[in-house]
């Protein structure tokens, strides 16, 4: 007689997932990290018109994005428009302007390659949290690496907008683009 194996649904079951980066060893390290979620789909594209046109083409549950090579803030803002989620990827624009970029934007977290294996933990959060809180749970999670990339004073020229988003009392404020 077979038995029927009980399955907790994840919240990363059955989701639809772009991936846009330049470093085919990355998206081969994403897709290992996703390769257990049962029904998941995972895009790729390795440049910025690969990725454009598949974030024209689909509907996607969350879209992760390299910011150099690919022109990662333009896809972020293209993927915003659409009401997507997005996370930032970064090894070589780890820098706090990126960030502070990143979250003006509209992405809802901001990750350095070098935390990839935490990516699914990153990815249900952006699933169940709010933009707000959910930057405070980046900061939970990331601030020492932050602090350690960035130098421990990296916040001090704009405090009053690093603690907003530290809390979860940023609000993003909508992009008004000028003619």
């Amino acid at each position: 007689m077979g038995r029927t194996v009980n399955r907790r649904k994840r919240i990363l079951d059955n989701r639809r997932i772009l991936a846009v980066d330049d470093e085919p060893d990355v998206l081969e390290a994403l897709e290992e990290e996703l390769e257990d979620y049962q029904g998941l789909v995972l895009d790729t594209a390795r440049d910025f018109q690969s990725g454009y046109d598949l974030i024209r083409s689909w509907t996607y549950d969350v879209v992760i994005l390299d910011i150099m090579g690919v022109r990662g803030f333009d896809l972020l803002n293209a993927a915003v428009q659409l009401h997507f989620p997005v996370v930032m990827l970064t090894a070589h624009a780890l820098n706090a302007e990126s960030l502070k970029r990143s979250i003006e934007l509209g992405a809802r977290a901001y990750i350095p390659k070098e935390n990839l294996a935490e990516i699914n933990h990153f990815l249900e959060d952006v699933l169940s949290l709010g933009y707000e809180p959910m930057w405070r749970r980046v900061f939970e999670r990331l601030e020492g690496v932050f602090n350690a990339s960035f130098g421990p004073l990296w916040q001090k020229d704009q405090k009053d907008f690093w603690e907003q988003v530290r809390s979860g009392r940023y609000e993003l404020k909508p992009v008004i683009l000028k003619k």
